[in-house]
């Protein structure tokens, strides 16, 4: 049976191209597989876009002498063009900085707020000592007080996995100039995780057929969940909806909270667009659609925890109840497909130490088929994985063009010899019917392995 399939792509940030490690993780998988549920019937609907707020636009920004709006307009293209170029089929390809988005994440934070989900507190916030502006916790990075990872983010830990402020790690710096952050009280808005804490956990349970280190990071992220900061010192970003607050100028929604709002916010431009604006009801809203998000590891959290606990309190499932907003009881995520991360040479992509394919670089030398071959054949699905240039020869060369190339040439070479034209179809033979009868269980076969990632 067909039904709505709605394919969640990861936002990637519009502060500079992306490199092919980054569309290994969301771009071609998830491409792949929408093609090849709209080849089975499905209606699909493939959506996502540039992440345009938070602090990494702004440093950019500064970095080329533009402002942010500036820095995002230009991103977006060459992003856009670049999955254009790549080949993936897009149903709407947006950016969050339009009016469309931010509508739809001030009546999210709104229901949130109504549902008591959301609530203001005091925290300590980090300070850039020589410039005075606020550092959002991604740009702080020091040991983890939990685990001692030398790398962990003022945000999480990518090591242990668990949430952090800035303030609990030992000796913070600053990624930007690498000073020592100055920690001031500020208040904040805050999304009241542990209240939906059960219901996540019920959830995650019911959840069979994820990849297991996917279910198994997820599950590990219940046991030190507590509430998390959404709104920021900034006056780049979403305003706060609410009395009192809408006009505060350094007050904003902060990026990790808007963002995961884009696949619904995007659902609603599509729909808009097309012609029917409550299209989009019928892959959030039927409980028979289902969703498939796909990112890099990198971004587990915010898919299996963040959203789905936004989504909960929304439709007010949560501990403390509520109504659901109008936009009416929204679908939690069928699977979180996450991949690995793809090397290059056997070290990290790093566009800041020169290791680093960019997309357009890649394209304007190779096919876009054969970097797609060896993403769908070599990519990080379950595990890590190396791109060197000797095995994407190798793949190339002995795979693509030895191996189905050869097959295709023949077939129509022997075409041409003996028919000089496809031929009219005749009566079909038991030959013919076991040939089409192979195919077909082959197509099952690719199928089923497509369907579970």
């Amino acid at each position: 049976m067909t039904s709505p399939i709605l394919t969640a792509v990861a936002w990637p940030y519009a502060n500079g191209p992306r490199h092919i490690g980054h569309v290994s993780g969301f771009g071609v998988p998830s491409d792949v597989f929408s093609r090849y549920m709209r080849m089975a019937g499905n209606d699909v609907l493939m959506v996502s876009g540039t992440d345009e707020h938070g602090t990494a636009i702004q440093v950019q920004a500064e970095k080329e002498g533009l402002t942010p709006q500036q820095t995002a307009d230009k991103y977006h293209r060459v992003i856009a063009e670049d999955l254009q170029g790549l080949g993936c089929c897009y149903d709407l390809y947006t950016r969050t900085t339009t009016i469309n988005h931010r509508e739809t994440v001030q009546e999210l934070f709104r229901a949130l707020h109504a549902n008591g989900y959301v609530a203001v507190q005091r925290e300590m916030g980090a300070i850039s000592p020589s410039t005075g502006r606020t550092l959002p916790d991604r740009y702080i990075e020091g040991t983890c007080p939990i685990c001692g990872y030398d790398n962990a983010r003022g945000d999480q830990c990518d090591n242990c996995g668990n949430q952090l402020d800035p303030a609990d790690l030992i000796n913070p710096k600053s990624k930007i100039n690498g000073e020592t952050p100055e920690f001031v009280e500020t208040e904040h808005f805050f999304l009241d995780l542990p209240k939906v804490a059960p219901q996540l956990a019920a959830w995650l349970d019911s959840r069979e057929d994820w990849r297991p280190n996917v279910l198994k990071f997820s599950h590990n992220l219940l046991k030190e969940i507590r509430e998390r900061a959404i709104t920021r010192d900034l006056d780049w970003g979403v305003p706060i909806p609410l009395d009192g607050w809408r006009d505060a100028q350094m007050k904003r929604i902060y990026v990790w909270f808007d963002a995961v709002i884009g696949y619904l916010s995007a659902a609603v431009e599509w729909a808009k667009r097309s012609g029917d604006p409550d299209a989009w009801r019928a892959f959030w809203n039927d409980p028979a659609a289902k969703s498939y998000y796909f990112m890099g590891k990198d971004n587990i959290v915010f898919h299996s925890q963040i959203w789905p606990a936004e989504l909960l309190g929304y439709n007010g499932q949560g501990a403390k109840g509520g109504a659901p907003g109008d936009l009416g009881v929204l679908n939690l995520p069928t699977e979180v497909v996450s991949s690995e991360f793809l090397t290059m040479e056997g070290k990290k992509f790093s566009s800041s130490h020169g290791i680093v394919i960019y997309v357009r670089d890649f394209l304007s030398r190779y096919q876009a088929d054969a970097l797609r071959y060896f993403i769908s054949a070599a990519g990080p699905e379950t595990s890590d994985s190396d791109f060197t240039w000797a095995e994407f020869v190798r793949r190339t060369n002995g795979e693509l063009v030895a191996g189905w190339g050869n097959l295709v040439n023949r077939t129509a070479s022997m075409i041409a010899k003996k028919f000089g034209e496809i031929p009219t179809p005749g009566e079909l033979e038991d030959v013919d019917r076991a040939l089409l009868d192979a195919v077909e269980a082959g197509f099952e076969t690719v199928g089923n392995l497509i369907r579970h990632h």
